[in-house]
């Protein structure tokens, strides 16, 4: 999938540039579980991949740190709230603690990084993960007591939770925490044109040599996209997607997108891709915003939208049905005969 992705994103490259400059530089890693890219325009080959290394080795710093099952900083914390301790937090790790708990709170908790024990439930606490279902004694204990991250207490630099099964899960958030700290970094170095894809997750600094950065937004169904779309400087796209970890039993497809109010996979959308104007937190809001959206459903998913202040949406349904809002449609290129779709305010 990750390959597929990664694939869509370079084909898109030579479509928008077949008459350009000198080829881009380009970098590439694997982090946070996905393909990573940073691709930069019209500087000196040295001073581009120099910055695109500095980006690339703080990636993998805030994924060791942040991992959320193999030992790092995070898991010393949950097993710290598992115990019934206050654990003493990083200046860093209390910052993202403080803006993810506020994000889930602007979402009414559809996205809530505090569901780590029942993402591990479910077998996504893995690089790889087993067709089957959590074991229906330990699912509904935790339905029983659901945890959540307003469960939290902060003493100034220390944490603790009255829940035991509270446990942090960064994963909805840090990549769009990553794309924040990628542009900085860039721009610091004196980069004004990139492009900074994470799995799917992009921001766009500058221009292509005069042409805006274009990508594709993945068919959540069929290999390639469904759609291709220009990005301003400083704009962050960030999609949610049943498609990327899953796993399939006696016909249904379970997803790692779980819905905190219910404790299953949400089942009712394939993706929601959302557009963040250009801002100090656009990579943050579109990674974290897209979660709400997706998890509130054919029915109120346009109210949560209005919610988390997000007003350019796409949406797939379950059977391939297309709604987007009418300020993205215009945006959008689709590819090939165009979907069943409803644009709505």
């Amino acid at each position: 999938m990750f390959a597929r992705l990664c694939l869509i994103f370079l084909i898109l490259i030579g479509l928008a540039g077949c008459d350009r400059p000198p080829p881009l530089v380009q970098q590439e890693s694997y982090v946070f579980g996905t393909r990573v890219e940073i691709l930069v325009a019209g500087a000196p080959e040295k001073q581009a991949r120099e910055a695109a290394a500095a980006v690339l080795r703080d990636f993998d710093r805030l994924h060791r740190t942040y991992h959320a099952w193999q030992p790092s900083e995070l898991t010393a914390v949950n097993d710290a709230l598992a115990a019934g301790k206050s654990i003493r937090v990083s200046p860093e790790m209390l910052e993202f603690i403080t803006e993810a708990r506020d994000l889930a709170r602007l979402g009414s908790y559809r996205f809530d990084p505090g569901i780590g024990r029942l993402i591990q439930l479910w077998g996504f606490h893995s690089d790889e993960f087993k067709p089957q279902l959590p074991d229906p004694e330990a699912l509904a204990a935790w339905r029983a007591r659901p945890a959540s991250v307003a469960q939290l207490r902060l003493d100034g630099p220390r944490v603790s939770s009255s829940n035991p099964a509270l446990a942090l899960d960064f994963g909805g958030y840090l990549k769009g925490v990553a794309l924040d700290r990628a542009a900085a970094l860039l721009r610091a170095q004196g980069i004004r044109n990139a492009l900074i894809n994470i799995g799917g997750n992009v921001m766009a600094l500058g221009d292509k040599y005069g042409k805006p950065w274009k990508v594709g937004i993945q068919h959540p169904r069929q290999p390639g996209p469904l759609a291709t779309l220009e990005l301003r400087d400083g704009e962050a796209i960030g999609t949610s997607g049943d498609y990327q970890r899953y796993f399939e039993l006696q016909g249904r497809r379970y997803s790692h997108l779980l819905d905190p109010a219910s404790g299953e996979p949400a089942d009712h959308t394939q993706a929601v891709t959302v557009l963040m104007p250009p801002g100090p937190k656009a990579g943050t809001l579109s990674d974290a915003l897209s979660k709400p959206i997706f998890i509130a459903g054919p029915e109120h998913w346009q109210e949560a939208a209005r919610q988390v202040g997000v007003t350019q949406v796409l949406r797939v349904g379950p059977g391939g049905e297309i709604q987007v809002t009418q300020a993205l449609k215009g945006r959008l290129s689709f590819l090939g005969k165009p979907p069943p779709m409803t644009e709505v305010p």
